[in-house]
């Protein structure tokens, strides 16, 4: 429905943004170089290298901001939101040419020219989001691209698909009424919306409000008036559209697709298909990486003062369960005794653990014990980012107690993650501990885990309940 109502919108927009860098890029040109001209240059570069520059620039500019989500109509409806993802497009953009500029060596690009066309495109983008929020806005007000909607429902479904269906009026998608199945005594529908009548009138109704799209949204005890709503409305001009009940499902990343013609919906699967696996997988080589060249001395000093302050093995791999239920061994540096769960056997850490070393106690308490993990993320048996990974014999005993909890396991298990920078880590809730991990799979993005990432070297070091 969005998709094919935003096209063509979303193609204007996006050639808009593709002419406003261009105009940018030039506009920055003038400033630098001719109307402005500080600090001095000692000469004026030539203005074709800077025109083929901005060629590039252009059909860049309509790549990263496709995949920095900022023609996604249906999240950016609301301009502070949308502003929120122009500048994770403009400051993504303004980083891919800077890496482009370095590594071409023909010709040298002004730093400064490149500043004035971050401010000038921003400022360009800022004017143009209002223009054509007030232009939608007049022409919403005529009457021109605007889709009247038909609910037929009373069920939560029904509910849902209208609160919704109320952030969509900006773009023109205007909800006419509701059709009851079974009376008000048993709606969820709010009071506020206007009621059409019955199934009966159906026919009066879609032509009495100009209706342009019917969407049935039957509770499963009202699957029975399917039959008499095909009848009807195969004799309509209008757009039909079903809304699934999928009961107490919790969905993730909700799909629907056509297999052979056979509609399919998807209601449980994880985000790390495609490009998207090929992006977070190679943020995850060049992470670990580095920080296992940026960590190899202090990790080497931490090895040998366990030698030196306890007797066993400076490192041990614990059994931990990742992506799809497969098991692997999480590389630690020990920070408990070697027979730490004879007498005890699998239990979590808690505050004042008897069994902990007295260096141990240190490494847990900056969660340093973690650092070898940057291996099995190396390997691609976990991830920067993401859920942390759980004892298999625990999962066994949450998995019953705590709803949807084996979801965390669509993506690989990581040393940080948004539960962790939020606080809930050790021996805290597990329910607000799962809630933060879904929360992570269903908004996952590249960007979410480089913000997370950020905020772990302020925040993911030291945590009061890690012991």
């Amino acid at each position: 429905m969005l998709k094919r109502h935003t096209q063509v919108f979303a193609s204007v927009l996006r050639l808009l943004d593709m002419f406003l860098a261009f105009a940018a890029w030039e506009l920055a040109y003038q400033l630098r170089f001719l109307w402005i001209n500080f600090p001095p240059a000692s000469m004026i570069p030539s203005h074709d290298e800077y025109l083929k520059a901005a060629l590039f620039v252009v059909v860049l500019t309509g790549f990263v901001f496709s995949f920095s989500g900022v023609y996604r109509l249906h999240k950016v409806i609301h301009l502070r939101n949308e502003f929120s993802y122009l500048l994770r497009g403009t400051f993504s953009l303004l980083l891919l040419t800077l890496v482009a500029a370095f590594f071409y060596r023909e010709f040298s690009y002004s730093r400064i020219h490149t500043l004035y066309f971050l401010a000038c495109l921003l400022m360009l983008l800022f004017f143009s989001r209002i223009l054509t929020s007030w232009t939608l806005h007049w022409l919403h007000a005529k009457g021109a691209y605007v889709e009247h909607v038909l609910l037929i429902g009373n069920g939560v479904s029904a509910n849902k698909f209208i609160e919704r269906l109320e952030r969509l009026k900006s773009l023109g998608i205007v909800l006419k009424g509701v059709i009851e199945i079974g009376g008000k005594k048993n709606s969820d529908i709010p009071q506020d919306i206007p009621r059409l009548g019955g199934i009966e009138q159906l026919t009066q109704t879609i032509q009495a409000h100009q209706i342009d799209q019917v969407f049935i949204a039957l509770a499963p005890e009202e699957q029975h008036n399917l039959p008499e709503l095909k009848e009807l409305l195969a004799e309509q001009w209008v757009d039909v559209r079903i809304i699934p009940d999928l009961g107490t499902f919790r969905t993730l990343h909700t799909e629907v697709e056509s297999f052979d013609d056979m509609p399919i919906v998807t209601i449980v699967q994880s985000p790390m298909t495609g490009w998207n696996q090929i992006l977070k997988r190679l943020l995850d080589i060049s992470g670990s990486f580095f920080a296992i060249v940026l960590f190899a001395p202090p990790m080497l000093v931490i090895a040998m003062l366990i030698k030196l302050t306890s007797s066993g093995p400076c490192l041990y791999g614990q059994e931990r369960m990742g992506l799809d239920g497969r098991t692997f061994r999480a590389l630690k540096f020990r920070s408990m005794r070697i027979d730490a769960e004879t007498q005890t056997g699998a239990v979590w850490a808690s505050e004042n653990d008897e069994r902990r070393t007295k260096f141990g106690i240190f490494l847990r308490k900056y969660s340093l014990d973690e650092l070898p993990q940057l291996f099995n993320v190396f390997k691609g048996e976990m991830s920067l980012v993401g859920p942390r990974p759980e004892r298999p014999i625990f999962i066994e005993q949450f998995k019953s107690q705590i709803p949807h909890y084996m979801l965390r396991h669509k993506v690989k298990a990581g040393i940080t993650g948004w539960a962790q920078i939020n606080g809930w880590r050790g021996n805290t809730s597990l329910e607000k501990r799962i809630e933060c991990d879904l929360y992570y799979i269903e908004r996952w993005s590249i960007w979410f885990d480089v913000k997370i990432l950020l905020l772990t070297l302020f925040k993911g070091f030291f945590d009061p309940n890690a012991y």
